[in-house]
Formats: structure tokens, sequence, C-alpha cells
């Protein structure tokens, strides 16, 4: 009988090794690495509590002049590549409460991708997970001015431009309910004289964004963004 106990007890270990190790790493999360780059960036800069919170997916992760393209706002970037919605919701409180802040730009465009795996969220969808977020940032600041920049119309997701285009008419009448949020509009940058896209604003995935992309971009957030800032005294 001891011999029974003995060897049922080590046939158990891997099984509950295996488990332990698969809850482990969905506690983790699918981010932590980014957390925990974000945290070690919080532990070595001292970042103004004038500065304006950048945060969403890939294309804010690689804008590498935002600090020159804000100037002379300085900025706390914390965007994460390949991030929905959902994701920057769920680690906000970890990643985002913990700065002081003046205003929020946030740009996510990977609810809509035409996933095969029908993953995709309806545009009312990512309408109430914006909702979500303004709510959310409201409780870290319940002043400062909240810039949602436009789902951007790309050739890699052109297939579901419409539905797209129709998340960013819902953002825009969102925008409205809400006191200091702005909706800021990018279509017409990116579309050519026959209504696509615009190669040459796109590096070669025809999805992320070029220097001359991020120049459009610059210019058109800053004509939204400068008149409330200094509006308010930053």
């Amino acid at each position: 009988m001891t011999s029974f106990r003995y060897y049922t007890r080590i046939l158990l270990i891997p099984i509950v090794l295996f488990f332990t190790a698969t809850v482990t790493a969905q506690e983790v999360g699918q981010w932590e690495s980014e957390m925990l780059q974000f945290e070690e960036l919080d532990r070595t800069h001292n970042y103004s509590p004038e500065s304006i919170f950048f945060t969403g997916s890939s294309s804010i992760r690689l804008w590498e002049t935002l600090d020159e393209d804000m100037h002379p706002h300085p900025v706390i970037q914390r965007g994460f590549g390949g991030s929905n919605m959902e994701d920057v919701l769920n680690y906000a409180d970890r990643y985002i409460s913990v700065h002081s802040f003046r205003a929020v730009v946030v740009f996510v465009a990977n609810d809509i991708t035409g996933n095969p795996n029908g993953t995709d969220k309806t545009p009312s969808e990512v309408r109430d997970l914006f909702e979500e977020f303004i709510k959310k940032i409201r409780t870290y600041n319940d002043s400062a001015p909240i810039f949602i920049l436009a789902i951007t119309p790309t050739n890699s997701r052109w297939n579901v431009w419409e539905e797209s285009r129709g998340a960013n008419h819902m953002l825009a009448s969102l925008a409205d309910e809400f006191e200091q949020v702005i909706f800021v509009p990018t279509e017409d940058l990116f579309l050519g004289d026959d209504g696509e896209p615009i190669d040459d604003l796109f590096v070669s995935d025809q999805l992320h964004l070029a220097p001359s992309g991020y120049e459009l971009w610059t210019r058109r957030l800053r004509s939204y963004l400068d008149p409330v800032l200094v509006g308010s005294g930053m």
C-alpha cells in the first residue's frame, strides 16, 4: 500500500506542475514583457506631470520621432504592438494609472483586422471599448483632454475598411458625448484621388506608417492638440 501511494504521488507531480505552469502563464498574460519594460522605464526616467501620455498599438510604439514631433510638450510613449482595446483596458491600471499627465492620445487599430478566426469586433463594440477607456482615464485624471486618433485606412486591411470607417464614425460621435474628448480624423490624409490608400505613406507591410505618414499624422494631431493645450495653459 505504501509503495502504491508513493508511486501515485510521483506520477501526480508532473500533472500538478503542468497545471501550475499553465495557470501562471495565464496570470502573467500576453503582454507581461512589455509591462516589465514600461516599469523599468518608470524606474529610470522622470516624467513631467505636464506630459502627453501616448498609448495604443504598434503605430504608437514605432513612432521614433514622437519626442521631437511633440516638442515642446513632453511625452510618455506607451504603445505595445499588436494590442487591441481590451488589452489597453486590462493593463491600464498597471501602466497608465501610475502616471500624472495633462493629456492622453490613444490609437488602437487592431480590433477590426479581417481575422478569419472571427475575433473581430463590430464597430459598435469598438465604440463601447473606447467609451470604457474614456471612463477609466477619468478615474485617473478627471479633466485631461483625451485625443482619439482615427483608425487609418491601409492596403493590408482594405477588405475591412468599411467596418473600420463605421467605427471611426461612431468614435467621432462618442467624443461629442464627453467634455474634453476630441476625435482626430485622418482618413483624408491617407487616401489618394482614387479613393485608396497611398502606398508611399506606409512601409512595405502596407500597415505601419512610413516617416512621411508620421509627418502627416503629426501635423493633423497638433492642429487639434495645440489649441486645446495652449488654451488650458500648458
